[in-house]
């Protein structure tokens, strides 16, 4: 059988043909005889985002080329380490669009404001038709 020795003095590992475990677990003497314990846990991430377009083709393009989830900082930091866990790995794959586009509404003057057009007083009317809009219709 073959083991992986933690040298308590420098924390380095050596293995007698067995692969060493990467870790940033930094044991000390006082930890003699501890387990260490890894433990992957798959979470599930929502990201709902919301634009203004002429038409859903456009959301659709606008939603793909502008939206989703900024990977960069997708790192140790979104992790709690505290009571001794240290973050091994954060990663984010993306697995599928899980609803079509939605309609939620069409921007229009406030009917509440008599001076909505003087005053660019808009709001999203949810119960407006949804029209498909071109460039040209804009």
């Amino acid at each position: 059988m073959e083991h992986t020795r933690w040298n308590v003095e420098n924390g380095s590992t050596e293995s007698d043909g067995l692969m060493s475990t990467k870790t940033k677990l930094y044991p000390r003497a006082e930890n003699l005889g501890l387990n260490a314990y890894r433990k992957r846990t798959y979470y599930t991430l929502l990201v709902e985002q919301d634009v203004l377009a002429r038409n859903k083709d456009e959301a659709d393009d606008l939603f793909r080329d502008g939206g989703g989830i900024n990977y960069d900082r997708i790192t140790a930091d979104l992790a709690l380490e505290d009571k001794g866990v240290e973050t091994v790995v954060v990663d984010a794959n993306y697995t599928s669009d899980t609803g079509n586009t939605e309609y939620l509404g069409k921007v229009v003057l406030n009917p509440d404001n008599d001076h909505a057009q003087e005053d660019g007083d808009v709001v999203l009317d949810a119960y407006a038709d949804e029209i498909n809009l071109t460039k040209e219709t804009v």
